[in-house]
């Protein structure tokens, strides 16, 4: 399943190690809820490692601007070092080039191999860590056969349109369907990749740790398994995933991942290396033994989460069937207080959300994915101050 690559150093594996160690959550006891629609009780975990202070229970979203209109099934989203954004398209397979001031986007060219259908296609996207030296993208998409993770040069110098080299294999064989591909890709504050997986419909695969689908993969940029994942010789980090489409990472360099539910709750939980997140015996808080309660859940008509981003000790998640974005403030893997509904039903369904600052996020809809109503200028990039 993994294209051979050249060993990682020493230096790297010991790195990886130890914040490996560092990303673990806390613990997995059951919490009750408040009775709301969204609610906010965490497992039982530790106190914060670092004394940042918790963010207000309170906060705002004020659209700045929007950045770009008429994206056709915008789904990943990288920055540039220089300010520029990097979008790709689900069905068309191609990524383009925004300018974050003007809006101009520029077609780079088209992901060979992509073969869209459903929820698969072009998906996540993210730059190299070695960018500013070998200006390579990543991305997660679905071929003919399966879910697969490569990496193309962009070449600027070339013609629009034609500034994607062929595809590098990095990892390939994670299942693919109609629907739960998963699809979300992000280095990770260790220099390794991190991929959200679906079950692809099939409920059993999320509990097979020799499985690749329903599960946070972890690995070396060229496809290895990572220094210190929870099982020797597998790129599995957690699993019993039903369909993880947000990673990030929190100011104390913690995973936290987005998961689609079924028809009760949808979740966001603190990964811990390891961990059994209880799909398909449990959804949402249950009291499966040695599965791991989400820090926070929605009906899923509230929520159907993709996208999240950490900005200032908060948790941003964007909902396509809810509509909305939601704001989830932590302190340590602990919600502090109860989730906060932002922009519901103004923008539609809302796929990604990336940080841009200390205090904005960029923010892209998905009104043209088959399940939106599009209207005139669909599908937008946003520019958005939180706090």
């Amino acid at each position: 399943m993994i294209v051979e690559r050249r060993a990682v150093t020493a230096v790297l594996a010991a790195a990886s190690l130890l914040l490996a160690a560092g990303c673990s959550a806390g613990g997995a006891g059951p919490s009750p809820g408040d009775g709301r629609t969204a609610t906010g009780a965490a497992p039982g975990a530790s106190s914060p490692r670092t004394a940042f202070p918790a963010p207000p229970a309170k906060g705002s979203v004020k659209v700045l601007r929007t950045v770009a209109e008429g994206l056709k099934t915008p789904w990943g989203l990288a920055p540039l070092p220089g300010g520029d954004l990097l979008v790709s398209s689900r069905d068309e397979g191609t990524i383009l080039r925004i300018d974050e001031r003007t809006g101009r986007k520029t077609e780079l060219g088209t992901v060979s191999g992509v073969a869209p259908a459903g929820e698969g296609g072009l998906l996540g996207i993210a730059l190299s860590p070695d960018y500013a030296a070998d200006h390579m993208i990543y991305a997660y998409f679905t071929s003919a056969s399966d879910n697969r993770v490569v990496r193309v040069r962009y070449d600027e110098r070339r013609p629009a349109g034609e500034q994607l080299g062929a595809p590098d294999t990095v990892f390939k064989g994670i299942p693919k369907g109609f629907i739960h591909n998963g699809g979300r890709i992000a280095f990770g504050p260790d220099g390794m990749l991190y991929a959200g997986t679906g079950e692809s419909g099939r409920r059993g695969l999320a509990q097979d740790k020799k499985s690749l689908g329903g599960k946070i993969l972890r690995m070396t940029p060229d496809g290895e398994p990572a220094p210190g994942n929870p099982f020797p010789g597998s790129v599995v980090y957690s699993y019993g995933h039903r369909n993880v489409q947000g990673l990030a990472w929190d100011r104390e360099q913690r995973l936290f991942a987005s998961e689609f539910g079924q028809d009760t709750w949808d979740e966001l939980n603190a990964i811990r290396p390891g961990g059994d997140y209880g799909w398909p015996v449990a959804e949402g808080r249950s009291a499966k033994p040695g599965s791991l309660d989400p820090v926070a859940q929605w009906h899923t008509d509230d929520a159907s989460p993709s996208g999240v981003a950490a900005v200032g000790g908060v948790m941003w998640m964007a909902a396509l069937k809810g509509e909305r974005l939601w704001r989830v403030p932590l302190r340590g893997t602990t919600a502090s207080a109860a989730p906060q509904a932002f922009l519901t039903g103004v923008y539609g369904r809302l796929r990604t959300v990336v940080p841009a600052g200390r205090d904005r996020i960029w923010l892209m809809t998905s009104n043209t994915d088959g399940r939106g109503t599009p209207k005139k200028g669909d599908d937008r990039l946003l520019e958005a101050r939180v706090r």
